[in-house]
């Protein structure tokens, strides 16, 4: 089971996910990239901000910068590790 608490309280993949994405656009550099890299606009994030396809797309974007997927995790009171466990799930 993914936890994305210190404690090892349990969390599914997708409130981790949707916990990283509000991390993420909290901070306004990564947000840019973020959308740059995806192309989307705000108003289609907000529109597919649930979804396990871009909720996943968001993690392997954290992942692919180490510096930004430990700071998330740092955010969101979790573990880079368990932010990849997160994105397998979603991509399953």
């Amino acid at each position: 089971m993914l936890s994305h608490r210190t404690n090892d309280e349990p969390c599914d993949a997708d409130a981790l996910a949707l916990a990283a994405l509000a991390a993420t656009l909290t901070d306004e550099r990564r947000a840019r990239r973020f959308l740059e890299l995806t192309g989307l606009d705000a108003d289609e994030l907000r529109g597919q901000a649930g979804e396990r396809t871009l909720l996943a797309a968001l993690l392997r974007f954290l992942e692919a910068h180490e510096p930004d997927l430990m700071a998330v995790a740092q955010a969101i009171g979790s573990k880079p590790e368990i932010l990849v466990s997160a994105r397998m799930e979603l991509e399953r």
